[in-house]
């Protein structure tokens, strides 16, 4: 009954009736196109969508809750330069006079997460080896923390696709990526709604990486320079190390920090000062990291390595140190053997006896063990056995899974290579000796301690040949 009463009551007005009919079919048309090309659109930038389009704000969300939230990263510019003409940064992260305990971070352009540059081949040789010969010591899954914290995985599969399309992006000389057709689901597409990426290949080095089929860990630590881990915040607000890939560190092991909560991984390693000048900041910083303000900060350290000469025996023909005598991927001169079964940081710096007796021969501890490795009993601090370790951080929060991706560069430079740059001897001997006497022992200064005379020579040279001036200190952290 309802549809006849709609239906024309004389011929005269079905003209009318057939008008009506044609103008909401047309209506009904255009309404269908809009929506098709809608969904070919690419996908908008997170800085020009309406604020209520954010599912949940960070503020108001419950610990440990992460609702997926669309992000675009920003336009990339690809690089003018192909890696193997670029230098290392000099990262040089001291400072004259005091020393100070803060998380020094700084905000970090979006084209600067990832950089490459010519020891990138050195870099990947030490890695392909360091996961053929002990990835289930350096690359982790750590399981779901029932009623705490979830598993890595998805975190991590996340992170190898965001690399691959950065990397793809920003260096298009370097890697070369093949997509899957556009989804209708954009949840399913890659960056600016482009079809997700299938394989991506490290073009100098040919090497293919199947992202559906391999290992996204092993993946995304094979297509870069870097170290990583992702924390994922817990139902109790703090971050846990759930999964990461991490093959160069020098002086702490994955296996021992897998699992743990941000503060637990500081002070099992003994970091000077964390408890009452960084956790409280740190933790609040992690919870409110947002998706668009990644940031970066630098530290550093310094190492004795031993020379390949003194070496006895040498090392054989497939050995790390072979491959790596500058111990990039483990300080082994300051630290001894990585499979060390009860290696922790805290014990090494525990252990440590007397600067009266550094370079003698290593006393025995309680337990009859040598507290020194015996080539760091015998390995002399000279410019060319010590070396500057630093680190290039950056932090980014992922928008899928909301865990963040702690990106970890290192660089080494010879102090003999330090001591050229006008003004950095004084700067140097300046920083270590403004170490308090927990830092001191942390960074193992009495290890190498015996270089400060030489750097103060070179800055007296530098005074005298005018290169620079007396009241010149300033900071141009951290360059």
């Amino acid at each position: 009954m309802a549809l006849l009463s709609i239906l024309p009551t004389s011929w005269k007005d079905f003209p009318i009736f057939a008008a009506g009919v044609l103008a909401v079919c047309m209506l009904a048309y255009r309404a269908s196109i809009k929506r098709k090309e809608a969904q070919k659109q690419p996908l908008t930038p997170i800085s020009e969508l309406p604020e209520k389009s954010q599912p949940i704000k960070q503020k108001d969300r419950a610990p440990g809750a992460w609702e997926p939230t669309h992000f675009d990263y920003p336009p990339l510019e690809p690089s003018q330069e192909h890696f193997s003409n670029v230098k290392p940064i000099p990262y040089r992260p001291f400072k004259w006079g005091d020393y100070h305990v803060t998380m020094g971070i700084r905000n970090m352009p979006f084209d600067e997460w990832i950089e490459l540059d010519c020891e990138f081949p050195q870099f990947h040789k030490v890695c392909d080896y360091r996961i053929r010969t002990r990835a289930d010591r350096l690359v982790s899954v750590h399981p779901a923390q029932p009623g705490i914290v979830p598993s890595g995985h998805a975190a991590a599969e996340e992170f190898m696709y965001e690399l691959a399309e950065y990397l793809s992006r920003r260096h298009p000389d370097v890697y070369r990526v093949t997509r899957k057709p556009v989804s209708r689901v954009s949840e399913e597409n890659g960056w600016y709604g482009e079809g997700k990426i299938k394989d991506i290949t490290l073009i100098p080095f040919s090497e293919t990486y199947d992202l559906e089929k391999d290992e996204p860990l092993k993946v995304a630590r094979s297509l870069m320079q870097e170290d990583f881990t992702l924390m994922l915040e817990g139902t109790d607000g703090r971050y846990y190390l759930q999964a990461g890939a991490v093959v160069i560190a020098g002086s702490w092991r994955l296996e021992d920090k897998m699992g743990m909560p941000l503060e637990d991984i500081h002070t099992s390693g003994n970091v000077p000062q964390y408890q009452s000048k960084l956790q409280m900041s740190m933790g609040r910083y992690f919870r409110r990291l947002p998706l668009d303000k990644p940031v970066i900060r630098n530290n550093y350290a310094v190492q004795l390595v031993q020379e390949p000469a003194m070496r006895v025996p040498a090392p054989a023909q497939g050995d790390l140190l072979a491959l790596d005598p500058d111990e990039l991927a483990w300080a082994a001169t300051m630290n001894g053997s990585e499979d060390s079964g009860d290696f922790e940081r805290a014990k090494h710096i525990s252990d440590q006896v007397d600067r009266a007796s550094a370079s003698a021969p290593a006393p025995a501890g309680k337990d009859g063990e040598k507290r020194y490795p015996a080539s760091r009993t015998s390995t002399p601090a000279t410019l060319r056995t010590v070396r500057l370790r630093t680190e290039r951080q950056t932090l980014r929060r992922l928008p899928r899974t909301g865990a963040i991706v702690f990106t970890i560069r290192v660089y080494q430079t010879p102090f003999e290579e330090i001591v050229r740059e006008p003004g950095m001897a004084g700067r140097l001997a300046s920083a270590i000796r403004s170490w308090p006497d927990d830092v001191a022992r942390y960074k193992a200064r009495d290890a190498y301690e015996a270089v400060l005379p030489l750097l103060d020579r070179r800055h007296e040279e530098e005074l005298e040949q005018g290169l620079i001036s007396e009241g010149d200190k300033k900071n141009t952290f951290p360059f």
